[in-house]
């Protein structure tokens, strides 16, 4: 009986030319594992021309929800960013997708595991750092590292060689990821710092000069950091990415275009839609200033800085980000009450909150007298505050 080996399997170019070189180079029962993370696909027709093109076997694992819940709901909360702009979408799904793929194989008995990801890229550290982290024994089969194949153009060319479908063309040739929280472009025109990006590319979001011309209002209610409500009315995270994305889509919401700095170590440059995403993100980070104290606050913003590292390097399944997690955790607990947000073409604008734990409190932080504020004790406060500096001032004023 031939050895086998899972493909990840999402019927785009790379894995549609994948499993007929696997079938030419190799002696081995190719398996496809088309993974779900709430992407528009006909996952019908994924299956067909999975087996078509020669895998003996195709699975379709729907984990949209454990995505949001486990995954994104977990990024909003250390409020993750990559580089101050990224809300790390495929970066995100690939762990889920690793483990998915390492269920599939230890299942079916496979040895081997195979990708679509290219040298270049982030993916293929991220999928084989997971798939170790969780299988040690599965070996990877990587053909962009190994084939002759060098671009995504001599990729066409190998597909209609061989009479394989596929859903670019070299005119149309942008490497696309998306899932339930965003879809990435990279590639072709974009390569070129000196072009503009295309707001046609969209798939998720309209182009801000293009939406509407009346402001939406969106009211978020969170408990523990975890999104609960919409509207006033109680929702399931996946209807709820799903509507604020829709509502973020018709806003211009949520589209950054971002030079990055790679994992591999050179510099690309991707434009994301992530309109739910942006729109959760900011409604998250208004809520914590209010709940969550200076110090805490302070601290966790350097949390975030390193979680979004740690995400977008694919070090998910390790000890630091479960640390990380606990710490998270524990800045959330009462970061719960509603926030108001004001959508207006590409624009996304406070407008009003409140919370059973505020740390504001209106007498206290107004001009106005307080009991617990008495302004005269401000005078000593700075005295003692700013007697380092008058010090240095008063011995080394003059040595200048």
């Amino acid at each position: 009986m031939k050895e086998k080996v899972v493909l990840a399997y999402s019927g785009g170019l790379d894995t549609s030319i994948i499993i007929h070189w696997l079938r030419e180079n190799y002696d081995l029962d190719v398996i496809a594992c088309c993974v779900n993370v709430g992407q528009d696909e006909d996952f019908e027709e994924i299956k067909k021309k999975a087996i078509k093109s020669g895998a003996s076997k195709i699975y379709v694992e729907d984990v949209t929800e454990e995505f949001v819940t486990d995954f994104l709901f977990k990024g909003v909360k250390a409020n993750a960013v990559y580089e101050g702009k990224y809300l790390l979408g495929t970066s995100f799904a690939r762990p889920l997708i690793a483990k998915t793929l390492v269920k599939i194989a230890q299942l079916e008995g496979a040895k081997y595991i195979c990708h679509g990801c290219t040298g270049k890229g982030n993916d293929q550290v991220r999928f084989e750092v997971g798939i170790a982290s969780l299988d040690p024994s599965i070996k990877i089969i990587a053909p962009w590292r190994i084939w002759n194949i060098k671009s995504r153009e001599d990729a066409i060319d190998y597909a209609n060689e061989n009479g394989i479908d596929v859903p670019v063309t070299k005119e149309k040739i942008y490497s696309r990821d998306r899932n339930i929280w965003h879809t990435s472009h990279e590639g072709g025109d974009l390569e070129n710092l000196k072009n503009e990006h295309k707001g046609e590319m969209y798939l998720m979001t309209v182009p801000p000069e293009k939406a509407k011309d009346e402001p939406t209002y969106v009211e978020i209610y969170f408990e523990k950091g975890i999104a609960k409500k919409l509207n006033g009315e109680e929702i399931s995270p996946v209807e709820l990415v799903n509507k604020l994305n829709k509502i973020g889509g018709e806003n211009g919401i949520g589209v950054v275009d971002l030079l990055e700095n790679r994992l591999v170590g050179m510099k690309s440059r991707g434009v994301y839609e992530t309109p739910g995403g942006s729109i959760l993100y900011a409604a998250h980070r208004e809520l914590e200033y209010l709940t969550v104290e200076k110090e805490a606050f302070h601290f966790k913003e350097m949390v975030s800085q390193k979680y979004g590292e740690l995400v977008y390097n694919g070090l998910w399944y390790t000890t630091i980000k479960e640390a990380l997690d606990a710490f998270v955790d524990k800045t959330q607990e009462k970061v719960t009450g509603s926030v108001r947000l004001k959508l207006y073409k590409g624009n996304i604008m406070f407008a009003g909150m409140e919370s059973p734990y505020a740390l504001y409190e209106e007498t206290i932080s107004s001009f106005g007298a307080s009991d617990l504020y008495d302004h005269k004790d401000a005078e000593g406060f700075i005295n003692l505050f700013g007697l380092p500096y008058k010090i240095n001032a008063m011995l080394n004023g003059n040595k200048k």
